[in-house]
């Protein structure tokens, strides 16, 4: 698939999937006339890359830890780093969930402020 349609399909712009590239986050062929071609299990790969971007990881750090993801096998500092990040993930999920609560709560106070003023 050419870079226009990964980019359409994953909804990532076509600048971000050039960088992937530069990062050796993606690889692409390259068609006689020069443009890229991508395969079909690109799109998954962006979209991971997008969740672990979302989820903090530096771009230096998927590169260091994708390798696992696409042979099922890691040595045990890449096994140790994706287990630090996974649970580095799972306490920002704890302290969004606290941020959470706190908003409701607030929106319930101001909801019943409200009401209690008509």
């Amino acid at each position: 698939m050419r870079i226009g349609q990964l980019a359409r399909r994953s909804g990532v712009s076509v600048r971000a999937l050039r960088y992937y590239e530069e990062q050796r986050l993606l690889e692409s062929a390259r068609t006689s006339g020069g443009q890229r071609d991508y395969p079909d299990e690109a799109l998954e790969r962006v979209q991971l890359i997008q969740d672990l971007f979302a989820a903090g990881l530096s771009s230096r750090t998927v590169v260091e830890l994708l390798p696992c993801v696409s042979t099922g096998v890691a040595t045990p500092a890449m096994l140790d780093q994706l287990i630090i990040e996974r649970d580095r993930i799972a306490t920002r999920i704890q302290d969004l969930n606290r941020a959470k609560t706190k908003l409701g709560r607030v929106i319930e106070n101001v909801t019943a402020a409200s009401v209690a003023k008509d």
